[in-house]
């Protein structure tokens, strides 16, 4: 069969006709007759056949699913997401219980319902968490939070030990201590300039220096808390969903890197101090001395091979998962009181009943139960406006999430959190913050704990919820007798963009000051 290999200035589809008229003819662009029979006509007709082949991809993929119809080449949805909006992930989430969208030729699929959410967070065999691209690099690869699996379930089994209820109370002496520390000093600098002030990274301070005190007690020395605390913020920056991943000098990520060393440096040197410690015969006084202490416990049957640099690797993980998620739910616990005085009222009442006036008796775990009303505001505050709206998980192979729908193997699947915790048929007017909700044990909140999903579901659910919550619940306690506080409303106060979220930054302006009540 003769091929006509003609290029002329149009390109036709022969007919059956006798006379082959075309049936369609369309000229070629002029920059193309330009180019034609160079090596620049092949590399054109090669890009332009490429972008043909990412919206087929693309629709193939999509399907049914709500979505733009066709995708940006190459950088589909890549400007709203350095700039995401609560407007714009509300009116995607309300475009359907599932829905697509694409980033750099990243299939992704978002998951708005409590359904699916809960389906992804509870489906291992489909679908594992994946953290943004640089996280392996700061968190380094070997890092437990990367496991999947038997191999993620037995490891977690043996860190349970860490958040029982005998080791939190031993943590609650720690937590006040340097709770109390931090708040006369904030209180001595509002003495000094009684303006309002923001308190994002005062509150971050406070957190990472609870958190490594609790981790690591007297086995690492306040200076190496305080140069953690300094460099950590790089550490932040550079887990944001959108970044830059490659770790040349001067980016992010490896801004991140260094601060990561530093970190790993202080906590290895924390678990040799401690393992020294447990051998001559000390008592658990941190997170470090209760891991040392039930690993070597005679009872115990699990792994006991843990070196200074994996126990490190373990905590500096738990600073990972707790330090901007408790920052901003400690942040937003004190708008919420400072917004609702009546709320104020009603918890500086209780700390007055349980603690029967005597606020210098230290707490306990025990006082801290008693605190029902507390421990409802700290629910609703995380509630209102959760830490964390959603979380990046990867199809591990075609997961088949509904009916009619299947996720395509490796593409991103986000379960939402943020309309289950503000579903109006379980928490009725939902966006008000309304701790009586959860006073009642037969209330629409209480009976529906599938909805709850602050602190995620299934088997990477978060491991230190209770130490969380406790953490929060105390500082407030701590704060609610020490000092008043007024918050300075600013347009960046309340939930405007998702970043704020995790990042209040200058959004929550507090103006502090003594209780002489007190």
């Amino acid at each position: 069969m003769a091929v006509n290999m003609d290029r002329s200035a149009s390109a036709s589809i022969p007919s059956s006709t006798a006379d082959n008229v075309p049936l369609y003819s369309f000229p070629i662009p002029s920059f193309l007759g330009l180019v034609k029979g160079s090596s620049l006509y092949t590399t054109v007709a090669i890009v332009l056949s490429l972008l043909v082949l990412e919206q087929a991809v693309y629709r193939y993929k999509k399907r049914h699913l709500p979505g733009a119809s066709w995708t940006i080449p190459i950088i589909g949805k890549f400007t709203d997401s350095m700039s995401p909006s609560m407007e714009g992930y509300k009116k995607q989430w309300a475009s359907g219980a599932l829905s697509a969208i694409s980033v750099f030729n990243i299939f992704i699929v978002m998951a708005s319902s409590k359904e699916y959410a809960r389906k992804i967070l509870n489906s291992p065999t489909y679908a594992e968490p994946c953290l943004v691209h640089s996280a392996k690099q700061i968190l380094l690869p070997e890092n437990w939070v990367f496991l999947t699996g038997k191999s993620h379930v037995e490891y977690r089994r043996g860190l349970n030990a860490l958040f029982t209820r005998k080791a939190i109370g031993i943590y609650v002496a720690i937590q006040e201590s340097i709770c109390n520390k931090h708040l006369e000093r904030w209180l001595a600098t509002a003495k000094k300039d009684p303006a309002s002030q923001p308190i994002m990274m005062i509150a971050r301070h406070l957190n990472m220096e609870t958190s490594l005190g609790v981790f690591c007690g007297n086995h690492i020395p306040e200076h190496a808390a305080d140069e953690i605390n300094e460099k950590y913020w790089a550490i932040t920056q550079a887990l944001e969903l959108v970044n830059f991943p490659l770790a040349l000098p001067g980016t992010k990520v490896y801004k991140a890197i260094q601060a990561r060393k530093v970190a790993l440096h202080w906590l290895e040197l924390a678990a040799h101090n401690s393992k020294i410690a447990m051998a001559n015969g000390g008592q658990p006084e941190c997170m470090l001395d209760e891991w040392i202490q039930t690993i070597n416990g005679p009872g115990y049957k699990g792994r006991k091979d843990f070196s200074d640099h994996e126990m490190a690797m373990v905590l500096f993980s738990f600073l990972f998962a707790s330090q901007d998620a408790m920052s901003s739910g400690l942040i937003y616990g004190f708008q919420h009181l400072a917004d609702h005085p009546e709320i104020m009222k009603k918890v500086r009442e209780e700390q007055d009943h349980v603690r029967q006036g005597n606020f210098s008796k230290p707490l306990t775990l025990e006082l801290l139960d008693q605190m029902t009303y507390l421990q409802a505001v700290v629910k609703e505050s995380l509630r209102v406006v959760p830490p964390v709206l959603m979380v990046p998980y990867k199809a591990t192979r075609a997961f088949p999430i509904s009916d009619d729908y299947t996720v395509p193997a490796n593409s991103m699947v986000i379960p939402s959190f943020f309309l289950s915790l503000h579903d109006e048929e379980v928490y009725p007017s939902p966006d008000k913050f309304i701790p009586e909700r959860w006073l009642d044990p037969e209330s629409s909140a209480n009976t529906n704990p599938q909805n709850y999903l602050v602190f995620g579901s299934g088997p990477h659910r978060c491991i230190g919820l209770e130490y969380a919550t406790m953490n929060i619940a105390l500082v407030l306690a701590a704060a609610a007798v020490k000092m008043n506080w007024e918050h300075d409303v600013t347009p960046q106060s309340y939930l405007s963009d998702i970043i704020a979220t995790v990042f209040p930054k200058d959004g929550c302006l507090l103006k502090l000051s003594p209780r002489t009540e007190a």
